[in-house]
């Protein structure tokens, strides 16, 4: 086995670096390639690593041992929903305190009911000449918070038990809502008007503007869930969230409620559920399904480039060769073997695909940083394990498309070379 000494490499990578310089546009268009594939493929990483990682925070944030009951499976549209869906009946109000009942691994079970755009519902929200349109209206248990921690209260309150027991006329706002309507008060004990009816704020959530597939926190109102009961008789869409104790098997708790929920639909032994069970998990695999397009494209992207780069890695090692022909010749002479000249060359190929990879690997951590700068949201991190593998893939297009120039120039025949004018 042949191997090169630290003089002779450097020696090489000059030579490589030279060759760069004799052919500068001709080696910018090949480096461009490398720079493409290697920068396109480092800079998805980050973001969909730092995507991934906000994905989990927010799933997080909906209670890793939540989950939610619904007659309609989870992230469709209303619009698009077979047919089997729309015939389903509705949940009913006093669903939750006979499930409770039944299901004794369960620790909350609380109702939902909304109101808002994506059932087709208009909510109008004003004070003086302030107003909100796009809001989503939820009535809810004082239960509701423990179950979602997603909604946490920055501000005042949460909805309690005497507010629910007496339909009291209580609203918790979005921190994008209340902003809208006082901008430069606090909102806290001050009176609004939601679709005509007149309701004190006792709470402002957390800032939260939601995720790819559904509103944040920022855009909700939330009533006590009797009050919501009295005032829409009309909106029937309720969904249920239960939750299960650290010291509980998920699938005890969740078979108890199936089978609890199954008896109140009054659903035949032989018949499938008329109803959606799902975890925040939802999320995760909704997320899964879009970055499995995204990984697609850039791989597609960053072939493209690498096999440009490569072609033109080949093309610039060929003319290498035949302009240093006598070089060759002379190298051959004094005692130089097939493998050492073939060395040589596949090390400037190397070195010029490196060249590329390096300036990749660098505008890819230069895009992590941006994307992490200006979303914090979006923790993009460029790990080191994307950048050992940028430099594998420069180098792998080094001698994939440097070993056929190589092998050529350590082929020739040195009587040949010398020969060449």
């Amino acid at each position: 086995m042949t191997f090169m000494s630290a003089s002779q490499a450097r020696e090489n990578f000059r030579a490589a670096m030279e060759t760069l310089r004799a052919s500068k546009v001709r080696s910018m268009l090949t480096v461009a390639g490398i720079v493409i594939g290697v920068s396109s493929v480092i800079s998805m990483a980050s973001i969909i690593g730092g995507l991934n990682k906000f994905v989990s925070d927010k799933v997080q944030s909906l209670g890793s041992r939540t989950y939610f009951l619904t007659r309609f499976p989870p992230g469709t549209d209303p619009s698009r929903w077979p047919e089997k869906v729309r015939i389903r009946k509705y949940f009913e109000y006093n669903y939750a305190d006979s499930i409770r009942a039944a299901a004794p691994d369960v620790n909350i079970i609380t109702t939902v009911g909304t109101r808002g755009f994506l059932f087709g519902h208009t909510n109008l929200i004003t004070i003086g000449d302030h107003s909100v349109e796009k809001v989503i209206l939820r009535g809810a248990e004082p239960q509701y918070t423990d179950a979602i921690p997603l909604f946490a209260v920055e501000h005042g309150r949460f909805i309690t038990a005497f507010d629910q027991e007496h339909a009291r006329q209580v609203v918790v706002l979005g921190a994008a809502i209340s902003e809208s309507l006082f901008p430069y008060a606090d909102p806290i004990g001050k009176s609004v008007r939601i679709n005509g009816f007149l309701y004190e704020v006792i709470g402002v959530f957390e800032h939260d503007q939601g995720l790819f597939v559904g509103p944040g926190v920022d855009i909700f109102a939330i009533i006590p869930l009797s009050d919501f009961r009295k005032k829409y008789p009309d909106d029937k869409e309720l969904v249920m969230a239960f939750t299960v104790p650290e010291d509980v098997k998920i699938e005890t708790a969740e078979d108890e409620v199936v089978q609890a929920l199954r008896r109140l639909r009054r659903v035949p032994a032989d018949k499938e559920n008329d109803f959606e069970v799902s975890s925040p998990d939802f999320l995760s695999n909704l997320w899964n399904q879009l970055t499995g397009a995204l990984v697609i494209l850039t791989s597609i992207i960053s072939s493209v480039g690498l096999l440009v780069g490569g072609v033109g890695v080949m093309n610039i090692m060929l003319i290498s060769v035949t302009e240093r022909t006598q070089e060759i010749g002379v190298r051959k002479a004094i005692g130089a073997r097939r493998a050492d000249v073939r060395l040589q060359f596949l090390l400037e190929a190397v070195v010029v695909t490196l060249v590329g990879g390096t300036i990749g690997i660098l505008i890819g951590a230069g895009v992590s940083t941006l994307v992490r700068t200006f979303v914090p949201s979006v923790p993009a991190t460029l790990s080191y394990l994307w950048v050992v593998i940028g430099f594998v893939m420069s180098v792998g297009v080094g001698v994939a498309f440097g070993y056929y120039p190589a092998n050529l120039a350590a082929n020739l025949d040195p009587i040949e070379c010398l020969r060449y004018e």
